[in-house]
């Protein structure tokens, strides 16, 4: 029974360190790293339809309708569970190719609503579980908290880390790293210290201990990413990073900072 009309607002994460430490047999590498979730929000709306249809409005979605992650999401439950057809509209606004989970949290978001709307009664395993098939992030926005994330990055452990006193600013450059690229340019390695231990350290000493292991290689074809940093760092961050495999960058500073030369060529979101 349809109960309500919804319309949920996916957030963006931020990955506070990345840890690559192997390679796994299903073609995926093992990670550790920091979840963080951010103030940065696209809109969704899933409506009774004739049909199932997925459209959009803000940012352009690359890629086909129909291999939309909402889409692949609907069909895994639709398996296990009587639905109607619906018709999905998501605005875009997180950044693409940002390395903020937006399509991840559009999907799982999606799930959440879907249950609700239509009364399923899934579990959070269970929607955890529907989430771990559409990608390896996907999974910590059924609930989007603050996690320790590892194997794939789709198994977690809660964390107690709150940021709500600092000021994050993100900065989005002219700049597309794919994950592909990322990933081409990483050597894994096992840690001597985990994410787990080193998020506990002040949060002034993050920087000399908590890295982004993508940041090598891709700083090295994408100079405007590796410069945002810098940026970041001369107006006064604690600490700054690259988020994900790319291509935005994040700073954590303890009041507001004076962006404006950034925003001349960068997308700045403030106080997120």
């Amino acid at each position: 029974m349809l109960i309500n009309l919804m319309i949920v607002f996916p957030n963006a994460k931020i990955n506070i360190g990345i840890n690559i430490t192997g390679r796994r047999p299903d073609g995926y590498h093992n990670i550790e790293t920091i979840f963080y979730p951010v103030r940065i929000y696209d809109a969704l709306e899933a409506l009774p339809g004739k049909e199932l249809r997925f459209n959009s409005s803000g940012l352009a979605i690359p890629g086909r309708a129909e291999d939309n992650l909402c889409i692949k999401a609907y069909h895994l439950i639709k398996n296990d569970h009587k639905l109607p057809a619906v018709d999905i509209h998501l605005h875009k606004h997180i950044p693409i190719g940002a390395g903020l989970g937006g399509g991840s949290a559009d999907a799982a978001f999606f799930i959440r609503l879907i249950d609700q709307q239509f009364e399923l009664g899934l579990t959070t395993e269970q929607k955890l579980n529907y989430a771990r098939q559409l990608g390896a992030d996907c999974a910590f926005f059924i609930e989007s908290k603050p996690v320790f994330a590892f194997e794939k990055g789709d198994q977690f452990e809660p964390i107690k880390l709150d940021l709500s006193k600092c000021c994050l600013v993100l900065v989005m450059p002219p700049a597309h790293v794919s994950t592909s690229e990322a990933y081409r340019g990483v050597k894994p390695a096992e840690v001597k210290y985990s994410l787990y231990e080193l998020i506990n350290e002040p949060l002034k000493e993050w920087r000399y201990f908590i890295k982004n292991d993508f940041e090598e290689s891709v700083f090295k074809n994408h100079a405007v990413i590796r410069g945002v940093k810098a940026a970041l760092y001369e107006a006064g961050a604690i600490y700054a990073s690259m988020s994900g495999s790319g291509a935005s960058v994040f700073g954590i500073f303890d009041k507001t900072p004076d962006l404006s030369p950034l925003e001349k060529t960068n997308q700045v979101f403030y106080n997120i």
